[in-house]
Order: structure tokens, then sequence, then C-alpha cells
């Protein structure tokens, strides 16, 4: 039986997922929950694993492509021993035999939603060449990046279809690979090029030379589409070497030329900008950004766009639970082995609230409300080096504080090993950043879409503050902590962000000690 590997949807509202790296090759065999391949997406990296034990017969997706989620992007056989026993005997036959075995397209990958196609600006491989699974065949250039295509398979290049600075529509087939093992030479299989692109002596398809362009004198690697560009608007090789790329190994990209030329002409066409330039003194420094920090940029943006933002912030006497911690973070480390925080009082009260008032716990569908019966509470994790990750505490309403400790402390662990599977990171309903870990007092953090509210954690600071008692009033030095609600307007007003918030404030200032 055949199972398909799907793209899994790592969030509400996560429509897509990259894949970073496949861990195993057509023909391989797996087993059930094995790490099949990783994916990157704008909330997380991940490792997925095998649905189910057998071979993997077929991959539809390569690394690098963007595929929406559940789209297919490999196959199991099921049928494990079955197959892996005529893969054996095809490979005795054709140790023996001089047929021709299966011939396996390399189509254009598709690099992103709204790609159309990509140019092929080097091939790395000859008709005739071997070629080993991973192993780099051609380059690409599109309107957002510049990438190394891999080969699927082990096998012989036995067609190349379109030659260097052909432009090709996605999942058109730009080569074809044999991947029969006894395969000696090209000419041996008679195999027929079109007229136009035939090949003599098996030589690489050539590419036409640049008329336009003048000889780049550096050891630097140029795409024929930026050179016939650079040619265009006059750009020198000085130029050339002065602008940062943001392409596979800093290679310079049509994006990359095109913004310099953009900026270059804001500046009355005045020399390449010190900003561009590696080896200049300019304190200035461009780094490109990774794929985990756009995607931050890109949800926080649509946060900002699509919600309201309100942020309250209240004060909050921390002296109970601060003793509490003190008497008793020992013990805990001993019996439970996991280390007792603020995190874990400051999420059971918030679930007390939100039991309280579930209005905070839903989210918004044009003009509609979704009320959320679960509570999955989400814990923003800083990932290094630069990264945020939140995964949510499935039915946390259900935990007690011993609970809530050991959960926060696991799921904080698999985020920054990278051991978050697709659930951990789906249907989280609220979420609390900690921003006082690192010594912030308080904050206006951005709603998580399509959450409706955030509550903002600061750091618990001993400050003087005034007791009063029997009608007294004193100076006392107490721990206190700020806490800031962000809400969306359209839906969680002033007095229920209000109410909510100080739901919470008393809940900590009153601890009991039975929740532990």
């Amino acid at each position: 039986m055949k199972v398909e590997i799907i793209m899994p949807k790592m969030g509400e509202s996560i429509n897509e997922g990259t894949i970073i790296k496949w861990h195993k090759k057509v023909g391989d065999t797996v087993k059930k929950d094995e790490i099949i391949y990783e994916i990157s997406t704008d909330k997380v990296d991940t490792e997925i694993p095998s649905p189910a034990d057998g071979i993997l017969v077929e991959i539809k997706a390569y690394e690098n492509e963007t595929v929406p989620i559940n789209e297919v992007v490999g196959v199991i056989e099921t049928n494990g021993e079955a197959v892996l026993e005529k893969v054996q005997q095809k490979k005795v036959d054709e140790h023996s035999t001089d047929q021709v075995g299966s011939v396996v397209d390399l189509p254009m990958p598709k690099m992103g939603e709204s790609i159309v196609d990509g140019t092929i600006i080097k091939w790395h491989k000859k008709v005739g060449d071997a070629v080993k699974v991973d192993e780099i065949i051609y380059e690409i250039s599109t309107d957002k990046v510049d990438t190394e295509v891999p080969s699927p398979v082990d096998g012989i290049i036995t067609e190349i279809l379109y030659e260097e600075n052909s432009v090709v529509e996605v999942g058109q087939t730009v080569a074809k690979i044999s991947t029969k093992s006894g395969y000696r030479k090209v000419e041996e299989s008679k195999i027929d090029l079109p007229e136009e692109k035939r090949d003599t002596e098996n030589e690489s398809v050539k590419s036409p030379q640049s008329k336009t362009s003048k000889p780049i004198s550096t050891n630097r690697f140029y795409s024929p589409v930026v050179l016939n560009i650079a040619a265009q608007e006059g750009v020198t090789s000085a130029e050339l070497e002065s602008i940062i790329g943001t392409g596979v190994s800093s290679r310079v990209s049509k994006k990359d030329i095109l913004k310099y030329l953009e900026e270059r002409g804001t500046a009355q066409s005045s020399p390449a900008p010190q900003i561009y330039s590696r080896n200049s003194a300019s304190p200035t420094e461009i780094v490109p950004m990774d794929n985990i920090r756009k995607k931050i940029m890109e949800h926080m943006i649509r946060s900002r766009d699509t919600s309201v933002h309100v942020s309250e912030v209240m004060e909050v006497d921390m002296t109970r639970i601060h003793n509490f911690i003190e008497k008793n973070k020992d013990k805990f480390l001993k019996d439970d082995s996991t280390k007792l925080t603020y995190m874990a009082f400051i999420s059971y009260a918030a679930i007390r609230a939100l039991k309280q008032y579930p209005l905070v716990n839903s989210s918004i569908d044009g003009d509609k409300i979704i009320l959320k019966k679960d509570i999955n509470l989400g814990i923003a994790v800083a990932v290094e080096p630069n990264g945020l990750i939140v995964p949510n505490i499935k039915k946390a309403d259900q935990k007690n504080i011993r609970g809530l400790a050991k959960s926060i402390s696991e799921i904080s662990g698999k985020a920054r090993s990278k051991g978050l599977t697709p659930d951990d990171i789906m249907d989280g309903t609220f979420s609390i950043t900690n921003y006082g870990v690192f010594g912030a007092l308080f904050g206006t953090p951005i709603i998580n879409q399509p959450e409706v509210a955030i509550l903002g954690v600061g750091a618990v600071v001993k400050k003087p503050v005034v007791i009063e008692a029997n009608g007294q009033e004193t100076i006392g030095i107490k721990p206190m902590m700020y806490l800031t609600l962000s809400h969306d307007h359209r839906l969680v007003d002033g007095m229920l962000g209000g109410i909510f918030l100080k739901f919470i404030k008393d809940s900590l200032e009153n601890f009991d000690v039975s929740s532990v």
C-alpha cells in the first residue's frame, strides 16, 4: 500500500513550508517515526517523521522547494519487503544485461508561491556524466532567489533539454537521469536530443556568449542574467564586486543587482555606496535575513495589520510566590528534576483567568467569534541566534502548577534543540511572552495570530513600595513585577482586558499553596 507524505500544517496561520533537507533518498528503507525530512516555516524549523514503515519510492518535492500545506512531497510503499526484493532483483538484472533502467525526469523546481519560471544559469553536468543523489546538477535564478539544484537519484545524465540562459516554466522537465546501474556509454543507448539542442561527442550543452557584457576579472561567479543587466546598465566590474549578494554562497542575484541599480539611481549614478562594500572602512554592514527571521517579520507585520492592538499594564506584588519558590525550589528540583520558576505560577493564573473570561480564549473569523473549548497555552521561546518560536501546551487547564512547570521546561527544551513536532506548534489559543528573563520591566507584545490577546511578563525586581496596615502607611521592600496584556480591540475591549488582567494580578498576589 502506498502512503503519501504531505507537507504538514505547522500552525493555524501557516500555509506553506520550505523543505530544508531530505534525510532519505528514493529506495531507502524507513521506519515509522524515523526522521525523513526537515522543513522551515515562519514559526519553526522542524524534523518530520515517517508516517509508516516501508520503502521511500518517490520524492515529489526537493530541497529548497516551498510547498503548500497538505501537498504530497513523497510516497512510501508499506509492502516494504516485496518492494525491496524487486529493487534488489532489478539491480541484479541491470548488472547482467544491457537493458535501459528507469528514467527520472528532473523538473524546474517551484521556488515560491508566486514563482512561475526559472532561468538556468549553469549546468554542472553534461550528457553522459554520472551523478550521485544530492550532487549539484545545475543552478537556477528566479526573481527571488538563486539556488543550486541537486540530483534526486544516483544515475547517468541522458538528456539535457534546455541550454544555459533558458527560461523554463515550473514543473517542466529540464533533464533526464537513467537510474540503471549497468549503464555504460551514452552512445550505446542511442539517445536522440532535439536537433537544436544536440551535443557533439557528449559535450555539455553550451550557452551563447553574452555579446554585450565585458569580461569580469574576478574569481567571483556571476550568472548570465546578472551579467546582462550589468552590461545593459553600464555597471562596472568594480561596482559588481561591491554588491553584497543574498543568493547561494553570497552570490549576487537578479534582485540584488536591481536593488543596487535602484539605489544607485537615487544617488544620481554615483559609484557604489560604501554600505555595499565588504572591504569598505564603513562601520555599516548588510547581513541577509535567514528564513526564520524573514518569516517572523512577515508574521509580525500581518499581526499588526490584522489586530487593533491595545495594551494595559498592571503591577503585581509577587511576595507570596517569591517566598514559596525560595523555600521549595531545591526540593522541587530534586523530586521532579525541574526548576521552579515564576512562569509556572503566571501560566496557572492566566489559565484561571481564561476559564473565567472565555472570550479572551477565542479568535475572529470575519464577523464570527470562534470560542475555543480547550486552553492551549503558548509559551514564547527565544532560539539562538535570533529566532522566536511559540510552542503550546495542549489542554493546559488540566494541569496544576507542578504539571505546568514540567511542560514549560519540556517544550522550551524541544524548541531549542529543534525537537518540536507539528502538533507542538498548532492550535494555540493564548500566548505568554517573558521578556523579563532579559531584565526588561515591561513591554507591549504583538498578538500571536489568530489569537486575540497575549500576556507580557516583566522582570521580578525588589523595590520600595507603600504598605498599608491597620490604617498606617509604611515603606517596605517587595519583589514586584509588571504584567502587560496586549489585546485585539475588535473583540476584547478595555473593560474586558482590564478585568482579565486584574484577575491574574489578584490570583498571583493571593497565591494558594494547594494549587502546586
